[in-house]
Parts: structure tokens; C-alpha cells; sequence
């Protein structure tokens, strides 16, 4: 083939860290993303689950209605907002599809990718009483509006972002009638929106159940997995089932386990050791003619990813209709994409904290922030005047 595309996703190359005998146990076990097509059936079952990240948050509460007992093992509190999903009636899907061109042009033009947009405000600058009674309004929407459609410094400011973090534990502390398992599941160790928001329902109120323990693998990590169960520092705990939820090598991760090379035989994953280098998130110097389609912008995926989808086509039709064999950034055009990327993440709170954002979630990997912090106005017209001054930061044969 001429070209090469790399639509591999940012979530989709697992990651289950390498407890000591994880093949030892004798029960059923599986990553949450490769859950077994047939049923599994839990019911009156020892389950565990480690992790509390977006999808444990989902799965807990469905699987504590079902097992006999489950315990959660957790390393980090997540800020997990209610996702208030709901039916919608054919009154409303008709006013939303008659509405279509004017919904695409909202999110093709908001700062994140969606209808709603950030609060021109600064959170510092207006009266609590107004400050809460915005956080209540975003907090009774669904979807991402807590987090993407708050005050404009929300993301930038601790002080500001404090604002809303404890906002948001007290709604916590709300709904979990233990104190003690309510302030372990209250994040303390990150500013609110650092790490992806996980939308949820029914989480909190499934630590109220009989049948179900929180335990904080912090003073006492997990050891290994025995053939009855999992062992930490200081307990045994047997299962039937064992659920990792242990999240994915995000973005770079599904690129770098492939045996990519460019020129001179260069492996992707040693190009990419340090961190992302390319141009646009879209191409790497040395990799003529390999493209990657998954959305490294910070804002609704599917959004961004048509945009580069779209980019892409335009470049390969760019290079077939000029009769050129190949397409690559010049490393200067991936140098300064790489500085003007870091630069912009430096001025977020999303650097400081242990995330997939930030890649910190694996051992050994660099850490740098793997999405690129701008709007999408802003980062759609980077990559169309990237074309339209006929690729100069290329190297076209």
C-alpha cells in the first residue's frame, strides 16, 4: 500500500499491571475490555474489582446489584459526575433532528467540541452565591457541561478549579452514608478535571449496599494475585471473579506495540520514547506516508477525529493529484509542534497530575501530556493552513 493509517483509537490498547501471579488464580478473570461475549453471570458470586477509574465507575454499580459481595479495590478517587441519561421521547428526537445542521456547527465551533461552551467569567470574579448557583445548574445537566462548559479558568487557575473540587466532594459526601468510605471516594490528590471525567449513575449510592467493601490499596497495595483471590500488605481476600479495570497505554500506546518503521529502519516506538513527536498529531518526520487518525486534540473525539479523517483524505488526494510518491513533516515542523504543544500544556493543571492524559498510568512510559491543549476552532485552523500554504512544512517527493 501507499499509505498507511493508523485509525487504532486512544483507549484501546489495555493496560493490567504485572501483579505477581495473576495466572495463579484459579477463578474467572478478565480486563474489562475484552469482557467474554456470553453472559457472565455473577450472581450470589465473591466478586473483585480493581480500579475506580471511567469504567469501573460504570460497571460497579450494575455488578453490585447482581454478585453475593463485591469488593473495590482503589488507588485513586476520581471526581465521577452524574451522567443523567435518560429516554427521549420522539417529540424531542424530532426537534434534535430538524435541528442537525445548526447542533454539527455548535460543536464544529465550541472550544471542546460540543454544544455547550466555557463561561466567559472567571470563577473568582463573581459572588459565591453566584458561583454556586452556576455549579448547581451544570450539575443538574447531563453530560460533560460540569466539566467543559464551567467558568473559562477552571482548567488554569487552582484557585478557581478549588472552587468547584469541593463542590463536587461535598456533592460526594452527600450521597455516601458512611463518612469513612465517603472521604475515601472524595479526590484529594488532584484538582477537579485533570483526569478525564468519568459520567456515572448510581455509583456513590452503590457503597451504601450491604454487599459491597471500598478498600484503598494506598497504606496497603495489592501484593499479588493468589489462586483464591488477590493478597495486599495487610489482608487476604478471596474471589470468584476477579474484574481488572485497570485502564488502557492511552494514545501513543496502540501505535507503539506495533512494529511501525520509518526510514533507516527506525521504529516508531523508539521515535516516540519521549513522549508524542509529530506535526499536527497527524505525522511524524521519518514516516512518510503514515498518517494518524485518532484525534489528539483535547475535545469531543468524534468531532476532531472527522476533522483529521477529513484532513488526511485531502492530503492523500493532495499527493496523488501532484503525482508525488511520499509525504512527511520536516523535523523542524514536528520540533516546533512539539514545543508549541508542551508550552500550551504548561499552562493547564493538567500536567501535574498522575493521568492517561499525562501517561502516567504506566510504568516507565515518559510523561507528557498526549492531547493537545487548545480549542478546536484553534486546532482546525492550524491543520487547514497547514494545507493550504501547499504543505511547506513537508517533505514531498
Amino acid at each position: 500500500a501507499q499509505f498507511l493509517i493508523g485509525a487504532v483509537g486512544v483507549l484501546s490498547a489495555k493496560y493490567t499491571p504485572p501483579f505477581e501471579g495473576i495466572d495463579s488464580f484459579e477463578g474467572a478473570s478478565f480486563h474489562t475490555s475484552n469482557w467474554p461475549k456470553e453472559k457472565v453471570d455473577l450472581s450470589g458470586k465473591r466478586v473483585g474489582v480493581i480500579g475506580t477509574g471511567a469504567t469501573a465507575i460504570q460497571l460497579i454499580p450494575i455488578v453490585a446489584e447482581e454478585a453475593g459481595h463485591l469488593t473495590v479495590f482503589q488507588r485513586t478517587a476520581n471526581y465521577a459526575a452524574p451522567c443523567r441519561n435518560s429516554e427521549v421521547n420522539p417529540e424531542t428526537q424530532a426537534v434534535w433532528k430538524a435541528n442537525y445542521p445548526e447542533i454539527h456547527k455548535q460543536c464544529r465551533t465550541s472550544s471542546a467540541g460540543f454544544q455547550h461552551e466555557f463561561d466567559p467569567r472567571s470563577a473568582l470574579e463573581v459572588s459565591e452565591e453566584e458561583r454556586l448557583e452556576l455549579y448547581e445548574k451544570l450539575w443538574a445537566q447531563p453530560g460533560f457541561t460540569k466539566w467543559l462548559g464551567n467558568f473559562q479558568d477552571i482548567m488554569t487557575n487552582r484557585e478557581a478549579n478549588e472552587t468547584f473540587a469541593e463542590f463536587v466532594r461535598n456533592k460526594i459526601r452527600e450521597r455516601v452514608h458512611d463518612p469513612e468510605v465517603a472521604e475515601l471516594l472524595v479526590p484529594k490528590d488532584h484538582p477537579f478535571g485533570a483526569k478525564r471525567i468519568p459520567l456515572e449513575t448510581h455509583y456513590y449510592e452503590a457503597y451504601n449496599r450491604d454487599n459491597v467493601k471500598l478498600v484503598d490499596v494506598n497504606p496497603a497495595p495489592i501484593e499479588r494475585v493468589t489462586p483464591k483471590g488477590v493478597k495486599t500488605q495487610n489482608a487476604e481476600y478471596e474471589f470468584d471473579v476477579i474484574i481488572y479495570a485497570t485502564g488502557f497505554d492511552a494514545v501513543s500506546g496502540p501505535l507503539t506495540r506495533m512494529d511501525i518503521r520509518g526510514e533507516g529502519g527506525q521504529t516508531f516506538k523508539d521515535k516516540w520514547a519521549n513522549g508524542p513527536r509529530s506535526y499536527l498529531g497527524i505525522q511524524t518526520a521519518g514516516f512518510p506516508n503514515f498518517f494518524i487518525a485518532a484525534s489528539t486534540a483535547f475535545c469531543n473525539y468524534t468531532v476532531c477525529a472527522e476533522m483529521i479523517v477529513e484532513w488526511i483524505a485531502d492530503c492523500i488526494g493532495h499527493v496523488r493529484e501532484k503525482n508525488l510518491s511520499s509525504i512527511a513533516p520536516t523535523l523542524q515542523a514536528e520540533q516546533e509542534w512539539v514545543d508549541h504543544s508542551n508550552e500550551l500544556a504548561s499552562y493547564t493543571l493538567l500536567t501535574d497530575t498522575k493521568s492517561w492524559f499525562m501517561g502516567r498510568n504506566i510504568p516507565g512510559k515518559a510523561p507528557a501530556l498526549l492531547l493537545y491543549a487548545n480549542t478546536v476552532p484553534e486546532y482546525r485552523r492550524r491543520c487547514q493552513e497547514a494545507a493550504a500554504s501547499g504543505y511547506q512544512e513537508f517533505v514531498v517527493h
